[in-house]
């Protein structure tokens, strides 16, 4: 390649956006470009991998597994070379939701591809999938089911336009019921139909409340329901549109075939052959539970949903902001001090960035956000209130977030007051730890300072950072008017040292 190309394809890069989906059965790239607000696809990429079946009995992926997912990998990385790093998002999904040692995997999948990986909850998986379909689908008044059969889980929504309205993942997908029903290739009766059973059961817990908000179309969009919708266009049963009848139909041929290896008969791929029953056997039992009359195959997904939510970052139209201001009303949020607190806590962010190697925009994000939900666990008890709001930042669902970040949430919100301990960051990545506590630091000082909840703008400050001390001078005289803030900070020196940590307050 010439000086020339290599100049001309970094350019090209730093202009793109590129979004990877680390599924249990297939791992996919696209690269776009963002052109007056509209996705324009440049290139996509795809294999299936089946990662999910790389899980041995204790739910660890095998190395092998692992292997087989880096070499993907290593193939996508060259692609995302020279890209920056806020047009990039890569997120794994039920495989890595599920693996014990998914941290140990994001370890050596970061080395290779350069960039972060995050895991999504089921949720926020199915907030994308519903994203990506609805921006491929012309913009249709009413109400749209759609369907997504991944590997390890199938995603269900409800949403109109491009607002999803009712979410859910259910614990099922093609590669996981492959193994359990379909494991030696051979397709039964007996077997199919304890398949779709299984499937109808899962759906037992949404079936009531989807067919009482429901729909006027239904879409499906994952792999499994589009090599469905080819066999009954290459049978002659449909025109492309999977309707019940046409599945009945299909149902009859899959158990006279009795192989999968026979299917390539009926022109499905040799690599999707093992699992064909397996999303067959879950989408009918989707129409069968559901009551779905026919359905169409969209080509947008996961990927697309993660280039629309990257584009929605980029032209200020953050979906985690809105997520941030509804948990904020719903918990009644006191708005005017989380605001007074994170004007502080920035303030004092840019004077230590880059001696705490905070100056990534997820830092800023994530105290941001935490000193506007510090006090949410208000609404549960006064009494460990910092505890009752990190549980609900953990385990809530928070559209646009990731499990990851969710973490870091939930562990600057946990550390805000009281003791400083090691308890605050259990769970966290040791990678992650010394970041963590140099925010909570700052988040912790930003409290105390606006402690009297009068609204006052930051106070003129000047802090010093070093690795395990901070020093933070005061301009003359301001803390002799405040000496409930002097109590604070000499209360506060106590307990960081117990963690090995000098605060020093100068201008006292």
């Amino acid at each position: 390649m010439t000086a020339a190309s290599t100049a001309e394809n970094a350019a090209s890069s730093s202009e793109a956006l590129a979004a990877i989906d680390i599924g249990s059965n297939s791992f996919h790239m696209v690269v776009a470009r963002l052109v007056h607000g509209e996705i324009r696809t440049l290139e996509k990429m795809g294999e299936k991998v089946q990662l999910g079946a790389g899980l041995d009995q204790f739910n660890r992926l095998t190395e092998e597994a692992q292997e087989r997912a880096l070499a993907c990998l290593r193939k996508f990385a060259q692609r995302l070379n020279g890209m920056p790093p806020e047009s990039v998002q890569i997120v794994g999904t039920n495989a890595l939701r599920v693996a014990r040692n998914a941290s140990e995997f994001i370890a050596r999948a970061e080395e290779v591809l350069g960039y972060p990986v995050e895991i999504i909850a089921g949720r926020e998986e199915a907030r994308l999938i519903y994203l990506g379909v609805s921006h491929t689908l012309s913009d249709d008044i009413g109400r749209r089911l759609v369907i997504d059969i991944g590997g390890g889980s199938t995603e269900f929504i409800i949403g109109q336009r491009f607002e999803p309205q009712v979410l859910e993942s259910l614990h099922m997908g093609c590669v996981s019921f492959r193994n359990r029903y379909f494991p030696d290739g051979k397709i039964t009766r007996r077997q199919l139909d304890k398949a779709i059973t299984h499937a109808e059961q899962e759906l037992l817990n949404i079936r009531r409340h989807y067919r009482s908000v429901g729909w006027q179309s239904a879409v499906g969009s994952s792999g499994s329901i589009k090599a469905i919708a080819n066999v009954l266009v290459s049978l002659k049963i449909t025109d492309g549109t999977i309707n019940l009848a046409g599945m009945q139909e299909l149902r009859k041929r899959l158990v006279d075939m009795g192989k999968t290896d026979k299917l390539g008969e009926l022109g499905v791929r040799s690599d999707r052959q093992s699992i064909f029953p397996a999303g067959f056997a879950i989408l009918m039992g989707a129409f069968q539970s559901l009551g779905i009359e026919e359905m169409d195959f969209a080509d947008g997904a996961l990927r697309e949903g993660l280039l629309y939510d990257i584009a929605g970052r980029i032209q200020h139209e953050d979906v985690r902001e809105r997520t941030i201001s509804a948990l904020q009303e719903r918990y009644h949020v006191d708005q005017n001090h989380g605001a007074a607190v994170e004007a502080t806590a920035v303030a004092a962010w840019q004077q230590v960035a880059d001696a705490w190697g905070l100056q990534t925009a997820s830092d800023e994000e994530v105290l941001r956000w935490a000193c506007r939900l510090h006090e949410i666990g208000l609404t549960i008890s006064h009494s460990q209130y910092h505890k009752h709001g990190a549980y609900l930042l953990r385990y809530s669902d928070l559209p646009g977030f990731s499990q990851q970040f969710q973490r870091d949430l939930a562990t600057l919100v946990r550390g805000h007051r009281r003791k400083f301990s090691q308890a605050i960051f259990e769970g966290v990545d040791p990678d992650d730890k010394t970041r963590l506590r140099y925010l909570c630091v700052l988040l912790r000082l930003a409290v105390l300072i606006q402690h009297p909840r009068n609204m006052e703008s930051p106070p003129d400050v000047t802090l010093h950072a070093h690795d395990k001390k901070l020093v933070v001078e005061f301009a003359d005289g301001w803390l002799d008017d405040r000496p409930l803030t002097l109590a604070d900070l000499e209360n506060e020196r106590d307990y960081l040292a117990k963690q090995d940590f000098e605060l020093e307050i100068a201008g006292a």
